[in-house]
């Protein structure tokens, strides 16, 4: 099968199309075929080696794809050749692990395309308890943009955030893959959402994705724009993907008892906050991972309604996977971009 792969860490151009074994469905497992695999900057990080460079190369990245059945291994009940399904973007690897919760904290817990192999190929083995059925009725491209935004946005928003109708939320990078997402979330769920973002076409993507409040960071200051919208109490919940120096203006913008929940790291990995002014105003600081199964079902069932819609900016076909890393890395995209393996 082809595949994507890189033999060293580097720049997007390490990236190359290559023939690899295609695997086999052992017992317990199932092989997707692979219609459309997405992108996430997460992956960008991997391949730079900003993250581990502890990886048995050649390696191949991905962790969300959308397929279909391709094959069923000894003992897998409740599938069909051809049946469009969804992998799970993260799971145990080890099934004594499988009821962890939350399942992301699971020691066996693994990001796809971390430790084994991952979606950026024609071909994928996956656990078949870790396959969602696809009655979404999106296309490949569309459904592949989704899984880890989407579970990782519910996670953060309803689950750890615990966001509710007439919540009002700020977002950051409203514009981004995680943050438009995490926008149509908080908005599913009843909020009144603000984001932020740097850039005019930026702005007028977050709007479009239904922010009632786009705050362009270039010209405004993020905690003045918030206080001013919340007549000076500041937002009830913060989703914060970006970490750094931006935390502490997340602090600062939530109101009084106020929740903030870190998810992310963009802007950097180390942060300094004003551990006073933090307790004295009874925040609620929460970090999260990726979300259960439950989290996913739920974000699938909305898509399913159209409350939550596929953001898909382009598709690449998975030869010029360089290109696509190229995009995500110069943030010269707005959505999600993902990969074709058979074109």
């Amino acid at each position: 099968m082809k595949a994507a792969v890189f033999r060293e860490f580097g720049p997007p151009n390490v990236l190359k199309l290559e023939d690899v074994p295609a695997p086999e469905a052992g017992r317990g497992n199932v092989v997707i075929k692979i219609l459309a695999a997405g992108i996430n900057r997460l992956e960008h990080f991997i391949r730079n080696g900003d993250i581990t460079r502890d990886l048995k190369l050649p390696h191949v990245l991905g962790s969300d794809a959308a397929g279909e059945i391709a094959a069923i291994g000894a003992g897998v009940t409740g599938f069909e050749i051809g049946e469009r399904v969804v992998p799970m973007p993260g799971y145990p690897l080890d099934p004594k692990h499988a009821d962890f919760a939350p399942m992301s904290a699971a020691p066996s817990y693994a990001i796809g395309g971390i430790v084994q192999w991952g979606t950026y190929a024609q071909y994928i083995e996956i656990p078949a308890g870790w396959v969602l059925k696809d009655d979404t009725g999106l296309s490949a491209p569309e459904m592949a943009t989704l899984p880890m935004v989407l579970v990782t946005g519910v996670r953060a928003v309803r689950t750890v955030g615990q966001v509710k109708s007439g919540d009002r939320v700020l977002v950051h990078a409203g514009a981004s893959g995680t943050g438009s997402m995490n926008i149509q979330i908080a908005k599913a769920l009843g909020a009144v959402v603000a984001t932020t973002v740097d850039s005019d076409d930026k702005a007028a993507f977050a709007g479009k994705v239904g922010a009632d409040l786009v705050i362009d960071v270039r010209k405004t200051n993020f905690v003045e724009a918030v206080r001013d919208w919340t007549g000076g109490n500041g937002v009830d919940v913060v989703i914060d993907n970006l970490g750094g120096d931006v935390l502490q203006g997340s602090i600062d913008a939530a109101r009084v008892g106020g929740t903030i929940v870190t998810m992310g790291f963009v802007v950097g990995n180390d942060a300094t906050i004003k551990v006073r002014e933090f307790f004295f105003a009874h925040k609620t600081l929460r970090g999260t991972l990726m979300g259960d199964v439950e989290d996913f079902r739920w974000g699938l069932a909305q898509v399913k309604q159209r409350r939550i819609k596929p953001l898909l900016d382009r598709a690449f076909p998975l030869g010029r996977a360089a290109s696509a890393h190229d995009a995500v890395a110069r943030n010269a995209v707005a959505g999600n971009v993902v990969l074709l393996p058979w074109e």
